[in-house]
């Protein structure tokens, strides 16, 4: 049972917190010291080509703390452009090894490399031909003794008091599976561009793919250069932009925005309602063609610090008008 008192001030608290950072941190820079070693060089880059080589997936099993470990591997290696899967250890000897194929290629995560549903497994691995990566605390194991190739991911300690409950261990073999990860993206010259349409829901898929041209709406509110002070006001509110388009024709002369409007009415002018739209129109509003970036317009807008753009097509022929509060609510 836990035990309150003296120990759970906040001193010890912060204390305790740190403890199991610098633990997990000095593990993490063992870790980096190995790739000085020549076996574990070799061993790494041996992967790296063993992976880019592979004809098949990359399936990537565990059992325990190691099995999420896995998933969240395979989550990484799926986002940035390597076909992976995970199989359960427990799971596979139930049915799932249907899903191994000889091109294939299997990265087994253990800490000891011992355990039972891992030694069921590895045999038929071999059967099948396929090979095996295995990241594991114990290189003397029957896991590595079997597998192709052997990633150390030894830990002197757990940030765990007890030794017991796997942290540092697991976060070793974190590391390592981004380590993987981000060498393959690189290897295989993977931009946002490639990131961003395996998220194409979340924010960096929009920050990415969303582009101007995505949030045109039917119509725009626009005025001929000619109309009136009171029809220019009318646009704008209904509108609901806070801004028209002068245009004469279909070419865009101008830009009045409910701003200028304001500024207007502050003079000291005898007869308003002899004011046209092109007295009192920006004849060199900022535009934005619609196959740009969403995010791009909103950095022109927070550059010139103004709150909307007007989209337009080559010929300056306006198509529409991007708001700021648009751009907000998309996310970005």
């Amino acid at each position: 049972m836990a035990k309150a008192g003296a120990q759970n001030n906040s001193a010890s608290i912060l204390k305790n917190a740190l403890d199991v950072i610098k633990t997990e941190a000095d593990e993490i820079a063992r870790l980096g010291s190995r790739f000085r070693e020549k076996v574990f060089k070799d061993n790494f880059v041996k992967t790296i080509n063993l992976i880019l080589e592979c004809k098949g997936k990359i399936i990537v099993t565990g059992i325990g703390k190691s099995a999420i470990i896995a998933q969240k591997i395979v989550s990484t290696f799926n986002s940035t452009g390597t076909y992976s899967i995970f199989l359960h250890s427990a799971d596979s000897l139930h049915g799932d090894l249907g899903m191994v194929r000889m091109e294939d290629i299997v990265i087994m995560i253990s800490k000891s490399g011992d355990t039972e549903e891992l030694k069921k497994l590895v045999p038929i691995f071999k059967e099948l031909k396929v090979k095996i990566i295995a990241i594991s605390g114990n290189t003397g194991s029957g896991l590595s003794k079997f597998a192709d190739i052997v990633l150390d991911a030894s830990v002197i300690k757990e940030a765990c008091p007890h030794d017991l409950a796997p942290t540092s261990s697991t976060t070793i073999a974190l590391v390592l599976g981004d380590a993987i990860a981000v060498t393959l993206l690189k290897a295989k010259d993977f931009t946002k561009e490639d990131f961003a349409m395996r998220h194409p829901g979340g924010m960096l898929g929009k920050k990415l793919l969303l582009k101007v041209g995505d949030l045109l709406s039917d119509t725009f509110p626009f005025v001929n250069e000619s109309a009136g002070i009171k029809d220019v006001i009318y646009e704008i509110s209904s509108g609901r932009l806070g801004c028209a388009i002068v245009l004469k024709g279909n070419k865009l002369k101008g830009f009045i925005t409910d701003g200028d409007i304001r500024r207007l009415l502050e003079k000291d002018i005898k007869d308003i309602s002899k004011v046209a739209a092109k007295d009192i129109m920006n004849k060199e509003p900022k535009t934005i063609k619609p196959g740009v970036l969403a995010r791009t317009a909103l950095e022109l807008m927070e550059k010139n610090k103004i709150t909307q753009l007007i989209i337009a097509e080559k010929k300056n022929i306006p198509v529409g008008v991007i708001h700021m509060h648009k751009l907000l609510e998309e996310g970005l």
